[in-house]
C-alpha cells in the first residue's frame, strides 16, 4: 500500500518556504523472507565519528560534510514488490491493476541497505593516477534503553525531569575538541557497588579521552551481582579495557600506535599501565 506524507518546509525563521509531498510505502505490511531479506544498513558508530573529529582537530584538518539527497530512491530493488495504485493516481479503467516497484522507496524495509550494495571497492583511499586539482576557494533495540518503561514508577519520572532540568540550565553544553590538546589515550572507570536498590547490581561508569577530547563514555548496570567492592571494580575495569582496545585498533588506521595507555580507577592501586 502507498501513503502520501505531506510536510511544510520552513527556513530558520519558521516561515514556510515550500510544501513537500512524499509517496511512502507502508512497510509494516511486508513479510520477512518474502518481501525482503536483509535490512541491516552499514553505518558508523558515533564513537568512530568522534575519533575522526578528534584526530582532525589534532592535525588541524579542514572537515567538510555532505548529504546524499534521495539516496533511498536511487537503487534498484531486488525483490518483486507490488503495490496498489497510489491515492490520486488511480487508473479508472483498470481498478484491479497494481504497480511493480522498480527502485527503492521510502518505507520499504530493505531501502536503507540497498544503496550501499552498489558502493564500489577501492584499493587506495585516493586516486593514484589523477592529481588533485585546486579550486578557487561529509532490529533489535537494546533492552537497557527502555528497561524501566515496562514498569514505570514515580521515581523514574523524577529522574527524567532532573535530566531536563540539568539540560535547561546548560544550553551551551557540548563537546569541545581543542587543537592544542595532546593526543594521549587515557581512560577513567568507576563502579557504584550494589547501587541498584531493586536487584543490588553495581553500575559501571567511565569515559575515555584523547588528551582533553572526550571520545567515549558509558553508564551501564553490570550483568552479574558483585560480591564485593573489589569485584565490582574489576568487572568495570574489564569492560573499560574492551572499549580501550577498540579505540586503539581504530586509531591504527590513522597511523597512531600507543605504547602506553593509562587506566585510572578508584581502588588504592588506582593507576594501571596498559601496554
Amino acid at each position: 500500500f502507498f501513503k502520501w506524507v505531506f510536510k511544510n518546509k520552513k527556513d530558520e525563521r519558521g516561515i514556510v518556504i515550500r510544501n513537500k509531498a512524499r509517496l511512502v510505502a507502508q512497510g509494516h505490511t511486508q513479510e520477512k523472507g518474502i518481501d525482503y531479506d536483509k535490512v541491516f544498513s552499514p553505518v558508523a558508530r558515533i564513537e568512530e565519528i568522534r575519533l575522526f573529529l578528534a584526530y582532525a582537530s589534532f592535525k588541524d584538518f579542514m572537515v567538510y560534510q555532505m548529504d546524499v539527497k534521495s539516496a533511498f530512491r536511487y537503487e534498484k530493488i531486488k525483490e518483486e514488490v507490488y503495490v496498489c495504485q497510489p491515492p490520486g493516481f488511480e487508473d479508472l479503467d483498470f481498478h484491479d491493476r497494481v504497480y511493480k516497484i522498480e527502485k527503492e522507496l521510502y518505507g520499504l524495509h530493505q531501502a536503507p541497505r540497498a544503496w550501499f550494495t552498489k558502493v564500489k571497492n577501492a584499493s587506495t583511499p585516493m586516486e593514484t593516477q589523477k592529481p588533485m586539482l585546486k579550486n578557487e576557494d561529509g532490529e533489535e533495540v537494546d533492552v537497557h534503553i527502555y528497561r524501566y518503561q515496562v514498569n514505570l514508577k514515580v521515581s523514574h519520572l523524577h529522574a527524567v525531569k532532573r535530566i531536563f532540568m540539568f539540560l535547561k540550565c546548560q544550553p551551551k553544553l557540548g563537546l569541545w575538541y581543542l587543537k592544542d590538546s595532546p593526543f594521549d589515550l587515557v581512560a577513567y572507570i568507576n563502579s557504584n557497588y550494589a547501587g541498584a536498590s531493586l536487584d543490588r547490581k553495581s553500575t559501571i561508569g567511565g569515559c575515555k579521552f584523547l588528551g582533553c577530547r572526550l571520545i567515549s563514555w558509558q553508564c551501564k548496570k553490570q550483568i552479574v551481582v558483585a560480591n564485593s567492592t573489589t569485584e565490582a571494580e574489576y568487572v568495570a575495569a574489564s569492560s573499560c579495557c574492551g572499549q580501550v582496545l577498540w579505540i586503539q585498533n581504530q586509531l591504527l588506521d590513522y597511523g597512531v600506535l600507543y605504547e602506553l595507555i593509562l587506566l585510572f580507577k578508584s581502588l588504592k592501586v588506582s593507576v594501571v599501565k596498559y601496554n
